[in-house]
């Protein structure tokens, strides 16, 4: 399979993940939120961090989308590598406050770290493109 394909592919699953977690947060926090890996949710007013968490999962994903219908296939890479700190973020949020250890390495941790190869593998992708030399301009007679 070429490796377009393949990056291809990959983003696509993200963004669709992505997009659905966050949706999930905003639609119904107090279900999703134990799948996050923290200890407990958050009391009183606290629970509208939820939807803040699932609001920027959406815009996160809608970034990742428009890239990759837009063709923007090299800036997908950067944004691809620069989104995967946050999952990175998550996954150090949920062991700083005693967390799930196995949701914070095998959900945050490993999402992170496959956004970071689909990311690289999109830059590579693109590499020879973005590198090719210019043709010289022709010189008048």
């Amino acid at each position: 399979m070429p490796l377009k394909k393949i990056n291809t592919v990959l983003a696509a699953a993200f963004i669709l993940f992505i997009l659905w977690f966050g949706t999930e947060f905003i639609l119904s926090p107090e279900t999703t939120a134990p799948g996050f890996g923290l200890p407990s949710r958050p009391s009183g007013d606290g629970g509208g961090f939820l939807i803040i968490k699932g609001i920027r999962d959406v815009v996160m994903a809608l970034v990742l989308g428009i890239l990759l219908v837009t063709g923007h296939r090299r800036a997908l890479g950067w944004v691809l590598l620069v989104e995967a700190l946050a999952a990175y973020g998550d996954m150090t949020t949920v062991l700083a406050h005693h967390g799930s250890v196995a949701t914070a390495l095998g959900v945050h941790c490993l999402t992170a770290t496959l956004m970071v190869v689909n990311g690289l593998l999109m830059l590579r992708e693109t590499r020879e493109v973005a590198a090719a030399p210019a043709m010289p301009a022709p010189q008048p007679a």
